[in-house]
């Protein structure tokens, strides 16, 4: 019944948009008259293969036939053959100028959509000349002699990229878009139209479903269904994966218990499968138009597009931020900088937490959605956004652009010819357009004694600005990926109830090259005496015991271990690089070792329990000879000694 009612109401639309120049045919041939009514009838049907032959038919019985030129241009563009439907719509305007005027901004589409820019913007400005024509249209047309003039200077000035397709592994004769991946760049998941499976039952139906690829040595393998419960009979797509591709957020439309016509869900990976999506409810999903969701790398901030009251145009982007309470706060629109009059959809955030990508219809373009960029400048203004330029944006829409950690690989989805549909291509991205690089810390938590691997928990800490960014817990098997964006500082923690926990430091301060990603094995040792761990967070003035600010979260951890224990009794040690006397280093050890008991006794912890002893350079563990490995002999560990 869902499609006799389209059907109905697609014949009626067609039937109407034509009452305007079908009333007295320009033929006198009754044959060719008959041969166009016979294409109408088909065209109304759908069976647009016998409505080309019919109006062909037409037009061999006679050249002139008005009408019949008129009905091919709109056959070509609803196939989006923009080039065929050009030709046929100026033999239209040829044949008469001044009958139907519309046919000269279907002639101005055709010709945009066909990249002829020069005689787009020549038919726009002759169809606003007319002086004709509704408010909707006119302003349709005013906007896109904007774009013509934009892509016209754009094509003089192409921008140094080479898209290509990203293989038959991943790209059919069905639409493959909406890609996103993991910050390791090992996975790809991405949405695919499919024409013809279980789940398309009606003539003409096509199903939504994910779809996942992973990297190979010998690039993406075979990509294959997500499966259920993600893939259902109803449409889902337009997902956001996590960093570590352990959760996602995704597009799900008329789907029982839905807010609106297209609701956010939420689904993570666990125990080798996919949990049943939950939608995200109020008040990220309102009974309007919500989609294509992107979360930031630390999980913390969620864009995406609606419609909903209080928009600026017809689709806006908003954001909503994790709340303590790990709750999603009420959204706010992004703002005028980004949003438009027109479209704005397909967000992406960059893992490096600042860079925007999207899609927007509503700013002079290449026509169609472009891909623009914008930069945050604090944490609620966006610089202008840049259009990524020709031929990365082309006439045809082009949307959910992600890059990759590293900044070195774009992906996006777009159509390029008739021949494939949409497609995901892939390119290097000009230095102008990069984020900033992103390194990653990709570890497995194991115990130190058995090797038995650990479900623990870990938090990143941003040691210049002194927060906490990232709290998460690893899987099953004791697998994490942290992002870690250049020109920061940052200390990681990992712990687990019964066990030491493990630190260490990322020293990226002023740094915005690439940097090689970390992957570690990480033992922790169990709270038996005589087991220590180092605190590698923890850093003092030069040549001085006191403590600097960046400290304060490693000590606040240890503090609460010492706490949640009760009857440890420890030993801190404070050791030096062979820099300075013996003596001297001596002294400087212990007076750092006492800094740090003071500083817990400070947080509540007994005296009693606290020893500490300055080691001076007596025990390296580097080499002394190079800065790095002076670095790891300037330390402070904590050591079990006993219980009360």
């Amino acid at each position: 019944m869902k499609y006799i009612i389209i059907l109905l109401f697609l014949i009626t639309s067609c039937s109407a948009s034509r009452e305007s120049f079908s009333q007295g045919l320009h033929s006198s041939s009754g044959k060719a008259v008959d041969s166009y009514n016979l294409g109408v009838e088909s065209f109304d049907y759908f069976d647009f293969n016998k409505a080309e032959l019919h109006f062909k038919e037409a037009l061999a019985r006679d050249s002139k036939f008005f009408e019949a030129y008129l009905m091919l241009g709109d056959l070509y563009t609803k196939q989006k053959k923009y080039r065929d439907a050009a030709v046929n719509y100026l033999a239209a305007v040829n044949i008469d100028s001044v009958f139907y005027k519309p046919a000269y901004l279907y002639l101005a589409n055709a010709e945009m959509y066909s990249e002829d820019y020069q005689n787009a913007l020549i038919h726009y400005k002759t169809y606003l000349r007319n002086k004709e024509g509704s408010a909707k249209n006119r302003l349709l047309s005013a906007r896109n002699i904007k774009n013509c003039e934009f892509a016209i200077e754009a094509i003089k000035k192409p921008v140094p990229f080479n898209p290509v397709s990203v293989g038959t592994s991943v790209n059919t004769q069905d639409d493959e878009y909406w890609p996103s991946i993991t910050a390791d760049g090992q996975t790809l998941m991405f949405t695919r139209q499919v024409y013809s499976n279980h789940y398309a039952t009606a003539i003409g139906s096509s199903q939504e479903d994910f779809y996942l690829s992973f990297l190979s040595e010998d690039g993406w393998e075979k990509a294959l269904p997500a499966g259920e419960p993600l893939n259902t009979k109803n449409n889902e797509g337009a997902q956001t994966l996590s960093s570590n591709g352990k959760y996602m957020y995704f597009t799900a439309c008329d789907k029982s218990g839905g807010l609106g016509s297209c609701d956010i869900y939420f689904s993570s990976f666990s125990n080798g499968g996919w949990t049943v999506p939950f939608n995200l409810g109020w008040p990220v999903n309102t009974t309007g138009w919500e989609s294509t969701p992107s979360v930031s790398a630390d999980g913390n901030l969620l864009i995406f597009s609606s419609n909903r009251p209080g928009g600026i145009g017809g689709k806006d982007l908003w954001y909503s931020a994790m709340t303590k309470k790990g709750l999603w706060s009420n959204p706010v629109n992004i703002g005028k900088t980004i949003n438009t009059d027109g479209d704005e959809m397909s967000p992406f955030i960059h893992f490096d937490g600042k860079t925007l990508y999207f899609a927007s219809d509503g700013r002079p373009g290449m026509g169609g959605l472009d891909i623009y960029m914008s930069r945050m400048i604090d944490d609620s203004t966006w610089s202008e956004p840049q259009n990524l330029g020709y031929p990365i944006n082309t006439s045809s829409d082009e949307m959910g652009l992600i890059i990759d950690a590293a900044g070195q690989k774009a992906y996006f989805s777009s159509k390029r010819d008739n021949e494939n549909g949409k497609d995901i291509f892939c390119f290097i991205p000009d230095e102008s357009f990069r984020p900033d690089p992103v390194s990653y810390l990709k570890g497995k938590v194991a115990d130190r004694v058995t090797g038995k691997y650990l479900k623990a928990d870990y938090e990143l800490i941003n040691l210049t600005s002194n927060k906490v960014s990232v709290v998460n817990t690893t899987d099953d098997e004791g697998n994490f990926l942290v992002c870690l964006p250049s020109g920061n500082n940052y200390g990681i923690n990992i712990s687990k109830t019964g066990y030491l926990f493990y630190s260490e430091s990322f020293m990226f301060e002023g740094l915005h090259s690439a940097v090689e990603p970390l992957i570690k094995r990480i033992n922790l040792s169990p709270l038996n005496v005589g087991e220590k761990m180092q605190l590698s967070n923890v850093f003092y003035e030069v040549d001085s015991w006191e403590l600097k600010k960046e400290s304060v979260a490693e000590l606040n951890n240890l503090a609460d271990l010492l706490d949640s224990t009760g009857d440890l009794i420890v030993e801190i040690g404070g050791y030096t690089d062979s820099t300075g006397t013996d003596g001297y280093n001596l002294a400087l050890s212990e007076k750092r070792a006492r800094s740090v008991v003071d500083y817990l006794v400070s947080k509540g912890i007994s005296s009693e329990r606290l020893k500490y002893k300055g080691y001076g350079n007596t025990s390296p563990i580097g080499n002394n000879i190079t800065a790095e490995g002076r670095k790891l002999n300037r330390r402070t560990e904590m050591k079990i000694i006993g219980r009360r």
